[in-house]
């Protein structure tokens, strides 16, 4: 079955992997921001990087499917990460529509964004715990184009002012790293 090729491909389990341990990453009891941030630093490129490389996949079945993530896991998950970030959590993106139409910068929250990107993240995972082919070949698909979508240019987003956060590149003197 072409189903079973592609979930069981080598991009598609390193992109498991990955995934999984994003997701740990986000649901297990942080440190410290320093330490948190540089992992996360070292996780997301890896994580974009796998899903270029997942195979382009069809959906082949017409249910939805399950969300493992409710809106209190979303919620708890969010907090965590803005009580942890403080006040490193917000940023200025200008790769947002809006931002043609606005004479102010759009502010985003790094803790929603890693929240956001977990949601879809540990909802794939989710499906693929299952081991239904048909189910994760699907999961596969959803994941695919939500991250050519939604959380690919969120992902790049987060990277750059975790970056900021780490090496405080406005403040010469802060030697973080």
């Amino acid at each position: 079955m072409k189903e079973s090729k592609d979930i069981f491909e080598k991009n598609t389990i390193e992109f498991v992997t990955v995934a999984a341990e994003f997701c740990r990453l986000i649901e297990s009891p942080k440190a410290d921001r320093a330490s948190f941030t540089d992992t996360m630093l070292k996780v997301l490129p890896l994580l974009y990087v796998k899903a270029l490389l997942l195979p382009a996949v069809e959906r082949i079945g017409d249910e939805e499917l399950e969300d493992y993530v409710t809106e209190g896991l979303y919620q708890a998950a969010r907090n965590d990460l803005s009580l942890l970030f403080a006040e490193k959590d917000a940023y200025m993106d200008v790769f947002v529509e809006d931002m043609k139409y606005s004479d102010r910068p759009i502010t985003r929250f790094m803790s929603e964004d890693l929240a956001d990107i977990y949601q879809d993240i540990r909802n794939f995972v989710h499906v693929f715990q299952s081991g239904i082919n048909q189910t994760m070949h699907d999961a596969l698909a959803v994941c695919r184009e939500n991250f050519k979508l939604y959380w690919g240019q969120k992902l790049v987003n987060t990277l750059r002012a975790l970056h900021e956060s780490l090496f405080n590149t406005n403040d010469a003197t802060d030697d973080t790293y």
